[in-house]
């Protein structure tokens, strides 16, 4: 419904954009559970910044469409159980550039697009696809970066059972400031992570 009512606004590729995601969460249903929880994630980081109203709701819109590019990734790849080989690996690290090709044929969206981008670059430099460097990398993609690995961790893969999130929380903790923006990690684990469990 919410995903509905987010993209009518863009006329026919709106549309089209709402048919490629209900593509890729059709051939992975993980995926959609996946990019709701990222989408959520980033809505409470967007409060817990003190961001604008109309900022909050496109990071949660930008959450729920972060993997989009995944819809080109073969689905053998995206399922494995075992570990990726090299030559797999690569094909999944494009998914940020297909997101953005996709994302950038609707106007309203083209801000979105770059943030989609960049979610996998590093704060040390080391991501992709780019190799952007810390306030390099737009605000957007830093808590997408962040509430994508928290989940990721937290949840049932194809090729493992979910971790816990003591156990994430510390992996978190390690990468700021080389692969995470430090600052936010703290307010993540702090304000989304701690609230989200006192909630519960």
């Amino acid at each position: 419904m919410y995903k509905r009512k987010l993209l009518e606004t863009s006329g026919m590729r709106g549309k089209t954009i709402y048919t490629i995601m209900a593509a890729l969460h059709e051939k992975n249903p993980r995926e959609e559970q996946h990019s709701h929880r990222v989408s959520e994630l980033c809505e409470r980081m967007g409060t817990a910044l003190g961001l604008q109203e109309d900022e909050v709701k496109e990071l949660k819109t930008v959450g729920l469409l972060h993997d989009i590019g995944k819809v080109a990734i073969e689905e053998g790849i995206l399922n494995k159980n075992g570990k990726l080989v090299e030559k797999e690996w690569e094909e999944i690290k494009k998914h940020p550039e297909i997101g953005y090709r996709i994302l950038s044929t609707v106007n309203e969206l083209s801000e979105m697009a770059e943030y989609v981008l960049a979610h996998h670059e590093r704060w040390d430099g080391n991501g992709y696809p780019k190799g952007l460097k810390g306030n390099e990398i737009p605000v957007q993609s830093r808590i997408i970066a962040i509430a994508d690995a928290y989940d990721a961790m937290i949840s049932e893969r194809s090729y493992r059972q979910a971790l816990s999130k003591e156990y994430a929380i510390s992996e978190l903790i390690k990468g700021a400031g080389t692969q995470f923006c430090g600052e936010y990690v703290h307010v993540f684990i702090d304000k989304v992570v701690h609230d989200v469990e006192m909630s519960m």
